[in-house]
């Protein structure tokens, strides 16, 4: 573990350097060790290359500092599935899949950060840290409106059967999630080769012709 002890000290007005240097550290730290209870605000301040008490200038608490490493990762998932979906072209079903397959890469390539973004011991209990129910709930909204718009995309094109979208888009996020948390815990999965596919399918409701 690298300490960066040649840290230049931030000038007046650059408290935003420091905030974002906090998350980097707390977000490296995590991809190292793939365990939350290596993050207490003393390793992430060694690691940043400041004193503890900096840290209390720009996070309240040490679940501060994970909310925003996690607010991080979901925003990094999201624009993976924009990128997914903009490369896919104009046809609904490709979208989708692509949205589908892109959140299932993020998963497996970054298993230490995914399984921090759903849950986890720095989730504090009620009254327990400066967080807000607001704070948590609102985790991954962007990415789950944007699948429930690309499932839009194919009712209204006729390749899915869903009347109700948004609902439908909630329950193909948590079958997404469930194959992926099932994938990072198991050394062999089972099921049929084609697995994901039928599970896509399923859930988006998609109709026999859009996968000819």
């Amino acid at each position: 573990m690298t300490v960066n002890e040649g840290r230049t000290r931030n000038r007046r007005g650059e408290g935003a350097r420091l905030r974002e240097e906090i998350i980097g550290a707390a977000s490296a730290l995590l991809d190292e060790t793939g365990d939350e209870r290596a993050l207490t605000l003393r390793s992430i301040a060694r690691r940043a290359g400041i004193a503890a008490p900096s840290i209390y200038r720009q996070f309240p608490d040490q679940p501060a500092i994970m909310l925003a490493v996690v607010r991080g990762a979901f925003a990094e998932l999201n624009e993976a599935l924009v990128a997914a979906v903009a490369a896919a072209g104009d046809a609904p079903r490709d979208r989708l899949l692509a949205v589908c397959h892109a959140y299932l890469e993020f998963a497996r390539s970054r298993p230490q950060r995914y399984r921090t973004m759903f849950g986890g011991i720095w989730i504090p209990t009620p009254n327990g840290s400066t967080l807000t129910s607001t704070d948590l709930t609102t985790l991954g909204q962007a990415s789950l409106e944007l699948l429930g718009g690309v499932l839009a995309e194919c009712a209204a094109a006729g390749v899915s059967a869903s009347v109700d979208p948004d609902g439908d888009a909630v329950a193909l996020w948590l079958g997404l999630h469930g194959l992926a948390h099932q994938r990072s815990v198991s050394h062999r999965l089972p099921g049929p080769p084609d697995l994901e596919e039928r599970m896509i399918t399923g859930l988006a409701r998609l109709t026999a012709s859009a996968w000819r």
